[in-house]
């Protein structure tokens, strides 16, 4: 008997970057784009300081109010997030873009790897594998973070210090937690979300 797909596992990436910065999630098919969003900024410990927007179908879909307000960018009209549910979507190997920040740019691609029935129907989104750190917000987009890096990989850099400073005196881009993630994904609809300001240093184990 055929069961009707209660979730959808998502694969979503940063764009521009390689190695590749990107998360496996597991959401609820019945979630709309408001709640995805909430979900990706959990994955990647975005800040959710800064506009957003999702674009599928050659449409622009974000937050209605902003829109009418002339708050977002472009000539194109801007639909409702709200109104689009991840069920809607013709199913597996469906991609489209999500876009945080209109300043910094980080594009992101999501593509629905598949729709799936689970037993217990999901109340929550979860974080089933991903690899490496999204860059630090406000770092300037692509070329910044490139520049970032570079800037963090030599002591002698004249801005080594102040750079250090700024990103919480640590960072390694090739840090991802599991465990971390998947809770801060589980808790993502929840009311006042404090985000982490900087990235964790790893636990080094000692033999």
């Amino acid at each position: 008997m055929f069961e009707t797909p209660n979730a959808a596992r998502l694969r979503i990436s940063i764009d521009g970057i390689e190695p590749a910065v990107w998360r496996r999630i597991i959401v609820p098919a019945a979630w709309n784009l408001e709640q995805l969003h909430l979900a990706i900024q959990a994955a990647f410990n975005w800040w959710n300081y800064h506009l957003h927007e999702f674009e599928t179908g050659g449409l622009r879909y974000g937050d209605a109010a902003l829109a009418e307000d002339g708050s977002v960018e472009g000539d194109a009209r801007v639909f409702d997030e709200r109104t689009v549910r991840i069920r809607d979507f013709r199913g597996a190997g469906v991609v489209f873009s999500y876009l945080y920040d209109f300043g910094d740019h980080w594009r992101h691609t999501v593509e629905i790897e598949e729709m799936v029935f689970l037993d217990t129907p999901p109340t929550h989104a979860t974080c089933v594998d991903g690899a490496r750190a999204r860059p630090p917000e406000d770092v300037g987009g692509i070329p910044g973070y490139e520049q970032f890096l570079d800037v963090l990989s030599d002591p002698k850099d004249p801005e080594h210090k102040q750079t250090k400073r700024w990103c919480g005196g640590y960072f390694d881009p090739e840090w991802f937690d599991i465990t971390m993630t998947d809770k801060d994904v589980r808790g993502a609809l929840k009311p006042n979300v404090k985000r982490r300001l900087h990235q964790p240093k790893s636990k080094v184990v000692r033999p």
